[in-house]
């Protein structure tokens, strides 16, 4: 069995409410096990003996859009991939520190070249990004309410399904299940 965390857009934001046990029974009826919630934003933390990422995440999508009646893009990683991730220095420490916000974009393709040039028209002063595969790190000097970007203007801009997490919420996961 391999551990698996998703990272699930739409849950308990916009007016789509799940309940977290709720959630959990969905992924366990999915044939997952040791599932487990992580706050209530749609991180699930499972095992499965698939060693397919997307394959388990087109299943979950399948499953939840069944179940909920909406379209939920799911975002999978395994361990060795979210440590990376929270390991990645990308901004000096001093401007992390300072920073109203902090956060990480799971995508599920690296972006292209066209995607990148959009990006980059998205930087402001307040609004920084880097990219390294599938993530896109979002450093907001400002707090996050006070900036013009958003999840949606990523994806409108870009064509592209994401969703963010705080780099906090990153390394909290990582310390519970490491």
């Amino acid at each position: 069995m391999s551990k698996y965390f998703s990272f699930l857009r739409a849950i308990n934001v916009g007016g789509h409410v799940v309940k977290m046990d709720a959630l959990r029974d969905l992924f366990v009826a999915m044939g997952f096990s040791s599932v487990e919630t992580f706050i209530a934003s749609g991180n699930v933390i499972f095992e499965s003996k698939e060693k397919n990422s997307a394959a388990l995440e087109k299943q979950i999508e399948k499953k939840l859009h069944e179940a909920l009646g909406y379209e939920v893009a799911t975002f999978i990683r395994t361990p060795d991939e979210l440590s990376a991730m929270a390991d990645y220095l990308l901004f000096p420490k001093q401007q992390i520190e300072k920073a109203g916000a902090f956060n990480v974009a799971f995508l599920k393709q690296p972006l292209d070249f066209a995607q990148m040039k959009k990006l980059q028209a998205l930087k402001t002063d307040i609004d920084d990004f880097h990219v390294n595969g599938r993530e896109l790190y979002w450093l907001c000097k400002v707090k996050q309410s006070e900036s013009k970007f958003s999840n949606a203007a990523l994806e409108r801009s870009l064509g592209i399904q994401a969703t963010f997490r705080n780099t906090n919420t990153i390394r909290k996961i990582l310390e519970k299940h490491n």
